[in-house]
């Protein structure tokens, strides 16, 4: 069971996060349950008492609780809540009875909510992996085929149907989701993409025609940040109309499945964002093992690439990192913002 003042620090901590990523209003809540919430409630109860590791790392208790309130925000399901949120703009003492009313009138609704662990899929990551695509077929010259492990809805699966602006380069179709990160660095290197073939996993992978997966994915996203509600919609409706699907499965099998088979005249790139880290360490080992071991049976007609934007702790945001086989040759290409809003660009050694 965690210690009560476990558990408010780690919403303390939560909201100086909210704070760096842009999201003043989820800080102002986290703060406000850090400073006043008791258990006079069943949901107040079950945060100060909860059995689990509230940390971000771990359960993620304050975004739980953040999505949840949002959730009927967003669902329409309490529109007194939904009076305190934005775009309105109220005083705190005002907000936090509008929470406190809500523990009590929407209990039971986020009592199971606060049971799932929280789901994004941001889209602005595919900016930072777009570079990192960029190279791959640069380096090979072969069209490529694409395996996201944890990809939640699938958004970043299908980032080549985005447009893009990095700095003063431009790439993609014409789309409704359009990425335009801060960029440092020099532009990445020119190339023809051809995507052979996608595929992505997930433990609770969200269907994009459910409305309630939907909803799930929405009111993970912080309230005040409008701009990314509406590209995710966008995004949204660009997978229900490829039919965009991710399959259930646990990481490390399905990892397996994709890599027994080479894939003769294309590079098979591995990819994830803000994701390995959730793996447990053993699960991570034997998840390296797996990938290494396609690496050594990689040739150069069937070659092999992994492409990660994770966090490494270090504080200037995720490192962007790349290995290909078959000589295994890896580097840090650059650094990303977790939420995709800058990306400091090194590039991979030659192609500069």
């Amino acid at each position: 069971m965690a210690e009560t003042d476990i558990v408010l620090q780690s919403f303390l901590r939560q909201a100086s996060a909210c704070n760096d990523l842009g999201s003043p209003f989820t800080a102002r809540l986290c703060t406000l349950v850090a400073e006043r919430l008791d258990d006079d409630t069943e949901v107040g109860g079950c945060i100060l008492n909860w059995q689990g590791d509230p940390t971000g790392t771990r359960d993620a208790l304050a975004l739980r609780l953040a999505g949840s309130l949002h959730a009927l925000v967003l669902s329409g399901l309490d529109s007194s809540l939904a009076a305190a949120y934005p775009p309105n703009t109220v005083d705190d003492e005002t907000l936090w009875q509008a929470c406190k009313a809500a523990f009590q009138r929407d209990e039971a609704f986020i009592l199971e909510r606060l049971r799932s662990a929280p789901q994004t899929n941001e889209v602005r990551r595919s900016a930072a992996l777009l570079p990192g695509f960029l190279t791959i077929a640069r380096l090979f010259g072969r069209p490529l085929v694409l395996s996201e492990v944890g990809a939640s809805a699938g958004l970043n699966l299908q980032w080549d149907r985005y447009s893009y602006r990095l700095g003063e380069f431009t790439w993609g179709p014409e789309s409704p989701v359009s990425l335009k990160p801060e960029w440092q660095g020099p532009p990445p290197p020119p190339a023809i993409i051809h995507v052979a073939e996608r595929s992505g996993c997930d433990l609770n992978p969200l269907d994009p025609t459910s409305p309630e997966d939907r909803l799930r994915l929405m009111s993970y996203i912080w309230a005040d940040q409008s701009d990314r509600l509406e590209r995710t919609r966008h995004a949204l409706e660009i997978a229900v109309e490829n039919r965009l699907a991710v399959e259930r499965s646990d990481a490390i099998e399905w990892l397996e499945r994709r890599l027994a088979t080479s894939r003769p005249g294309a590079v098979h790139v591995v990819y994830h964002t803000i994701a390995w880290q959730y793996l447990p360490e053993e699960l991570k080992s034997l998840g390296e093992e797996l990938i290494a071991n396609a690496g050594s049976r990689a040739t150069i007609d069937s070659p092999v690439a992994r492409l990660q934007m994770e966090a490494d702790g270090k504080p200037d945001g995720a490192a962007m990192t790349l290995q290909v086989w078959p000589d295994g040759e890896k580097h840090e290409i650059g650094r990303a913002d977790f939420h995709g809003r800058w990306i400091k660009w090194k590039g991979w050694p030659g192609l500069l």
